[in-house]
């Protein structure tokens, strides 16, 4: 008889834990307002027009030596990426330099040092800019936000 009075004991103290926590918690949900916790970054639009660049990519994001970010011209126009920014969520800034990007275009920022080339440029950091979650956003000089990307 003790034995099933110690069953019968523990059935009925997980009962009643079961429905103080589930009480607890529905009256926690019902006075505390939802937030949306899926991301800590506010994406932004991008502005209307003819021009066509897309950030294709983030290749080695946290290795210096390979860490890189490619951009394609998609539209029909060429476009002058003079001035134009990368930045990241950090505030890190890349401006580029003299470059026309032609229809079907690629070119590569890469985070280390280097000499720039015509698809090739370099940034000089000593340090990575990209991380998993980071936000690549593509300015024109102007400050419009022309494309971004999200590192996956």
């Amino acid at each position: 008889m003790t034995r099933r009075r110690l069953v019968l004991f523990l059935l009925l103290n997980a009962l009643v834990s079961v429905l103080v926590s589930g009480a607890a918690w529905y009256f926690y949900d019902r006075s505390h307002p939802k937030t949306d916790c899926s991301t800590n970054v506010t994406i932004p639009t991008i502005a209307p027009g003819s021009i066509h660049v897309d950030v294709v990519s983030v290749a080695g994001a946290g290795v210096i030596a390979s860490e890189s970010i490619t951009l394609q011209n998609n539209g029909a126009e060429s476009i002058q990426l003079t001035g134009w920014t990368i930045k990241n969520n950090l505030g890190s800034v890349y401006t580029f330099p003299v470059l026309t990007l032609y229809p079907g275009g690629i070119v590569r920022l890469h985070s280390g040092p280097g000499t720039d080339t015509a698809s090739d440029l370099y940034w000089g950091l000593a340090a990575t800019v990209w991380k998993s979650g980071e936000l690549v956003a593509l300015s024109d000089t102007r400050n419009i936000m022309r494309a971004f990307y999200r590192v996956p």
